[in-house]
């Protein structure tokens, strides 16, 4: 029988896959899948699986149907919308509490946003700039040392990831980060606060109109994709 460490090990491995799945639109908004299908792919038992889908159903990925098995959850842009919006008004709270820091405070609370954005070489790995777009958002709350901030913020981000992370497949996009960024700070340091209040409004504005257009292309091209390798199958998907 296997242990509880092992189990926990099982659970997680089901869970990053099936996670991974529906960020790469393998699994769709709307699709319908059992728990057995999934065991039977992984090779794991059903209790992990289950696990697993508890987990993603807790944060919003899937959801469980009465006696028809799981089905991904469809994107709702208007939920997503207002996630943006919030984020706005959370991080503007920042940079004015940024502002009224000392240069060298500053400076230091923002060295390492520093180091990636400014004085390294621009990287091309969509993967790793988005990595760091987070720690850079993350890096304007956490300035404040407001404990509530920060955690209001992680929850943000955690939700707003399977859509945000497409902002940077794109070059032109990962290109656009490094301007935006580039110019925030450059504000911040020379403590023009109404001009890095609307760079960042912009900013995060601009992110939340390309994220919808590349999230609806990526779904189109997934759904084709699908049509094309089953031409005969019906499969059960709801509209986003």
């Amino acid at each position: 029988m296997p242990s509880a460490q092992t189990r926990e090990g099982l659970a997680d491995k089901v869970y990053q896959a099936v996670k991974q799945s529906i960020f790469d639109f393998q699994l769709l908004p709307g699709e319908r899948f059992s728990e057995n299908t999934l065991a039977q792919q992984l090779n794991v038992s059903r209790t992990p699986v289950r696990q697993a889908l508890f987990h993603l159903e807790r944060e919003g990925y899937v959801e469980v149907l009465f006696r028809s098995g799981w089905q991904v959850k469809a994107l709702d842009f208007d939920y997503y919308d207002e996630l943006y919006d919030l984020r706005i008004v959370l991080e503007c709270e920042a940079v004015r509490r940024l502002c009224a820091l000392t240069l060298a405070e500053r400076r230091v609370a923002l060295a390492a946003q520093q180091r990636f954005w400014i004085d390294s070489a621009p990287s091309t790995l969509g993967a790793s700039v988005a990595k760091e777009d987070e720690a850079f958002h993350r890096a304007l709350v956490a300035a404040t040392h407001n404990r509530q901030f920060l955690q209001l913020h992680s929850d943000i981000t955690e939700k707003m990831r399977r859509v945000r992370r497409l902002d940077f497949t794109q070059q032109h996009r990962l290109h656009a980060t490094y301007q935006q960024h580039q110019a925030i700070l450059h504000a911040l340091y020379a403590q023009r606060c109404e001009e890095a209040l609307r760079l960042l409004t912009l900013h995060i504005s601009e992110s939340k109109a390309a994220v919808r257009t590349i999230t609806l292309l990526r779904l189109q091209q997934a759904r084709e994709t699908a049509q094309a390798a089953h031409p005969r199958e019906s499969p059960s998907r709801a509209r986003t």
